[in-house]
């Protein structure tokens, strides 16, 4: 399938107009548009470019590290679990993202400390 990337750098134009990004916690879960990438990066879908990211490192209210997540299930070591609403999804943890808030879209959830201690211990691995 061929990428969309004329449509997403307009996108993300309007993105980087935002005047006021959302405000985020560490452990939050949110739909983010991460864009349409290069080669294996994860790639958004939809309208907005989209993907579930999963924060690990807030620095400021407006960069933020974060994981991006797939309801695909991997093995292995660059992958870890988490339910999120009743659903495993798998955090690709070699695949780690310095955003702008800019580019949070909405809200999906929030894991425990625990949870998101499980995540940034298997994450320092790499």
């Amino acid at each position: 399938m061929a990428k969309d990337f004329t449509n997403w750098h307009k996108f993300k134009a309007q993105l980087d107009s935002r005047k006021r990004p959302p405000t985020f916690s560490e452990g939050e879960i949110w739909w983010c548009s991460v864009g349409v990438n290069v080669g294996v990066e994860a790639d958004g879908k939809n309208l907005y470019f989209e993907r579930p990211i999963l924060i690990i490192r807030k620095f400021n209210d407006e960069m933020l590290w974060a994981l991006p997540l797939t309801s695909k299930m991997k093995k292995g070591r660059f992958y870890s679990t988490l339910e999120v609403n009743g659903v495993i999804e798998t955090v690709m943890l070699s695949q780690i993202k310095t955003l702008s808030s800019k580019r949070l879209q909405r809200p999906i959830g929030k894991i425990n400390r625990y949870a998101l201690k499980k995540i940034k211990l298997a994450a320092r691995i790499l």
